[in-house]
């Protein structure tokens, strides 16, 4: 019988396994890998937790911020609402001071038209006297003109003093 080299290398394969077989390699490898395979597990088993966690949380701040928009839109409405009470009042504010000061005015206009009126009439008398006053100068004597122009002065005087109270 001759011995190739295919011979030698299916007994040292069978050697090969023997010896794997008598130090238990195959045990320590299932160990292994059942511990890679429980450490795989246990991170996956983790990362479903911290992604339920984080979805809890995600759904937590979506209503935060739901709420905020509400708040906010609230908040909004409340200032514009404000806002608007405010600009009628200034505006109601404004009115009213233009209307005191239309009424003002006028006062001071009918104050000013009297003022005048008084005025004018004042000087129709005064210069009603002079006219007289000339007038009696020159077409009467002295005496005569002194007593005209004497009672005529108190007669104007009373009169005034009569229009006056």
């Amino acid at each position: 019988m001759t011995i190739d080299a295919t011979f030698w290398v299916a007994i040292s394969f069978l050697i090969f396994i023997g010896a794997l077989i008598y130090f238990k390699i195959p045990g320590k490898v299932i160990t292994v890998l059942n511990e890679s395979i429980l450490a795989i597990k246990n991170q996956v088993d983790s990362a479903e937790k911290l992604k339920e966690e984080s979805k809890n949380i995600l759904s937590e701040y979506e209503q935060k911020l739901s709420n905020s928009k509400a708040e906010i839109k609230s908040m909004i409405d409340q200032a514009t609402e404000e806002a608007e009470k405010h600009v009628l009042k200034t505006n109601e504010e404004f009115h009213i001071q233009m209307e005191n000061r239309k009424k003002n005015t006028e006062d001071r206009i009918k104050q000013m038209k009297n003022e005048a009126i008084k005025d004018i009439k004042n000087t129709s008398v005064k210069i009603a006297m002079q006219s007289v006053e000339s007038l009696l100068k020159n077409s009467l004597d002295k005496n005569k003109l002194n007593k005209i122009f004497t009672s005529s002065i108190e007669e104007t005087k009373s009169a005034l003093k009569r229009k006056s109270s």
